[in-house]
């Protein structure tokens, strides 16, 4: 059993962690290459916060609307 959680280390630490390696090594020599990805998740997380926040003020006028025509008739 011992060797079975050994070869999941291992496979994390030489495969699946190079990446993270690669930006930790690129940052000693450019931080705003190191952080590009971040900031493009942030710009990814803006812009879907800006789409939710449209869909969600479409949804509420809509609501208004139907609530002020049941009032009329």
């Amino acid at each position: 059993m011992r060797d079975f959680w050994e070869f999941i280390a291992s496979i994390f630490e030489d495969f699946l962690f190079i990446p993270l390696d690669a930006l930790r090594s690129l940052e000693l020599d450019s931080w705003w290459a190191a952080n590009l990805l971040n900031f493009v998740f942030m710009l990814i997380a803006a812009a879907a916060f800006v789409y939710w926040t449209m869909q969600l003020k479409k949804e509420q006028d809509n609501h208004n609307d139907r609530s002020a025509k049941r009032v009329r008739s």
